[in-house]
């Protein structure tokens, strides 16, 4: 009796071990590389072989509506969360946040490593929480301690640092022991968000750009086909914004229409403000902007259901928004304002639209996925790792047909 009660207990060890050693064998590997304002027709107008050839490995969205508002710091968020920005906090590149009577923005270090100021879980903490390590190389968030925690690895920003080196130590993370190695890994490159805004979506030197890019993309994608784990490596490619033009006869200057002791708080950026009225001004401030052609006032109660904003606190009493094309600024612009682009404006202007590519185990191939919002990639990036997601706002089955 002692030995078939022994036997039975050694049996259920070795399967125990066997189950974990298969689960080790098989746990995904996913890698996100996010190139900040690429539009979502640039490919479709300038020559870009590598991403022709990512579109027929895998899959190849026709776009990718983002949140609202079309900026970098709260869609960068959203892709790593599945929130729109009015859930997770990022509610613009710069805000007030009234529970801590502070002003987050994005040149503000202290601010963007302080993980008090972000709301939901990013994925790399869903990986770490599930038993994943997860690396991640300058992505929004990434630096913050975000519910006490950060990736494995992660990098304190550096804007100068090269794109080509970026991928040479994603694919040392890569090379890593098992047990140190990331199974989750996002990356991030600055442009061609820069020249966009220089000299505008399809410029010249734009153009230029992205052809760089595609080249950058066509390095990552050699290395990674040289090493011994790629045919088990997911990648996704992506944008967390486009990119529209501006013109300088449609510049907007606020102090034009507002006076200062109307407000207590006017924060944000072309074309995206929010307004926090001094008591007793509310009136003041909506009767003089609304008329003012080139911009949408909001009250934040009154925000269209479709942009998903207004009911966080961060978005405080007023949301103003300029018309496509328009510019809306706090002071004089400098002597060349609105001889480029800019993004920020109502998701519903299909200029702000984003990129997604991607290829991989889990992914078909030469499939065509119809526009989705960028919401669902948070599930779907869960699902590809087999991960249970956190509360969020996307829906998988939007994009499960891209999966095999």
């Amino acid at each position: 009796m002692k030995n078939n009660i022994l036997y039975l207990l050694l049996l259920a060890l070795l399967i125990s071990s066997c189950s974990t050693k298969e689960m080790e064998k098989e746990q995904p590997y996913l890698i996100l590389l996010s190139m900040d304002g690429f539009r979502w027709d640039y490919p479709d107008s300038i020559a870009t072989p590598n991403f022709d050839r990512m579109e027929k490995m895998g899959v190849k969205a026709e776009s990718m509506q983002v949140s609202f508002p079309s900026k970098t710091f709260p869609n960068h968020y959203t892709l790593v969360t599945g929130l729109v920005p009015d859930h997770h906090g990022i509610v613009n590149n710069t805000f007030y946040a009234p529970k801590f009577d502070e002003v987050y923005s994005i040149g503000n270090r202290e601010a963007v490593q302080n993980g008090k100021f972000y709301q939901g879980e990013p994925i790399w903490n869903t990986a770490e929480k599930q038993g994943m390590k997860a690396g991640s190389y300058f992505w929004v968030g990434s630096e913050a301690d975000i519910q006490g925690m950060h990736p494995s690895y992660w990098k304190e920003y550096d804007h100068d640092f090269d794109f080509y080196q970026r991928v040479d130590s994603v694919m040392a993370w890569l090379s890593l022991e098992e047990s140190k190695r990331p199974h989750l890994i996002s990356w991030y490159v600055h442009e061609p968000d820069g020249v966009g805004h220089h000299y505008g979506p399809h410029s010249e030197t734009a153009d230029s750009t992205i052809r760089d890019l595609d080249a950058l993309l066509g390095y990552f994608m050699k290395e990674l086909s040289k090493h011994p784990l790629a045919d088990k490596v997911n990648v996704i490619v992506l944008s967390d914004h486009g990119m529209g033009n501006i013109y300088k006869d449609k510049s907007i200057l606020l102090t034009d229409y507002l006076k200062k002791e109307w407000y207590t708080y006017l924060v944000g950026g072309n074309p995206i403000y929010n307004i926090k009225a001094q008591e007793g001004f509310e009136d003041s401030i909506y009767l003089a902007l609304e008329q003012v052609n080139g911009l949408t006032i909001y009250k934040n109660s009154e925000i269209p259901e479709a942009l998903n904003y207004g009911t966080h606190e961060r978005c405080l009493d007023f949301t103003i928004v300029a018309d496509s094309s328009y510019s809306i600024m706090k002071r004089a612009p400098r002597k060349n304002y609105g001889m480029g682009g800019t993004h920020g404006y109502d998701i519903r202007n299909k200029d702000m639209n984003a990129i997604f590519y991607a290829y991989g185990p889990a992914f078909k191939q030469n499939y065509q996925q119809e526009m989705f919002k960028n919401v669902d990639v948070y599930p779907l990036m869960c699902e590809i790792l087999n991960l249970t997601p956190a509360p969020n706002d996307g829906d998988l089955e939007e994009v499960r047909g891209m999966l095999k």
